[in-house]
């Protein structure tokens, strides 16, 4: 990791890279598969698409398209279920909480930026116990673009008063990857999530992390 630009602060991705949120995201689809007289699906099926959102379980589920003309109606129906269920069974990957307990400790800020919408991803990081003193929650809809644009990005390093070249972005999808380079961030893939069989190698991070604690020992070189 280059030397010529000091790690500062730590961005976060949230779904599939600090909690694994895809049980209670497949619950809500596998809830509106039952009201329509079908089998609920394995959780297995739907988890390599948790980082995706509604797109994402909504085409598990059903194989509906965001073109569809029902998709907007669905997308709303998933959404209702999904946060009366927010951190039902959704947990924070191992290694998380005592990841983020020691960059408290070494007075390193953080915060999450995620395309989820700010409405649901506020109220989980105050569901979820270590990531509750999280000072910046940018969601999808915060600043009216979502990763892969860099402005959510951006928009997190200026609240955090951070110069974006001494963020360091870890996400687990390529659009993390690509927004954090276009905010001009250092980045880390992270393929402990949801990451599954992707072309991780291909996206071109500066890092990549197997483990939270890996994370720590990047920082501890930084």
């Amino acid at each position: 990791m280059s030397t010529h630009h000091p790690i500062r602060a730590v961005l976060f991705d949230l779904d599939g890279t600090l909690v694994d949120s895809a049980p209670d995201l497949a619950g809500a689809a596998n809830q509106m598969r039952l009201n329509r007289g079908l089998s609920a699906l394995p959780l297995d099926d739907y988890r390599h698409m948790a980082g995706a959102g509604a797109r994402g379980l909504l085409g598990i589920a059903f194989g509906v398209k965001p073109d569809d003309a029902h998709f907007i109606a669905m997308r709303d129906e998933f959404l209702t279920l999904y946060r009366a269920r927010l951190s039902l069974l959704t947990r924070p990957f191992d290694g998380i909480a005592t990841l983020l307990a020691a960059l408290q400790t070494r007075s390193i800020p953080w915060g999450i930026v995620t395309n989820k919408v700010e409405r649901l991803a506020a109220p989980l990081a105050q569901q979820i116990d270590c990531l509750r003193p999280c000072p910046v929650v940018i969601g999808g809809d915060t600043t009216g673009f979502a990763k892969p644009h860099p402005q959510p990005l951006l928009e997190a390093a200026k609240r955090l008063g951070v110069d974006p070249t001494h963020c360091l972005y870890v996400g687990d999808d390529e659009r993390d990857i690509v927004a954090g380079k276009a905010a001009g961030m250092r980045t880390a893939a992270a393929t402990y999530g949801y990451i599954g069989q992707c072309h991780w190698q291909e996206w071109n991070a500066d890092s990549v992390i197997h483990s939270p604690a890996e994370l720590l020992d990047m920082l501890d070189i930084a």
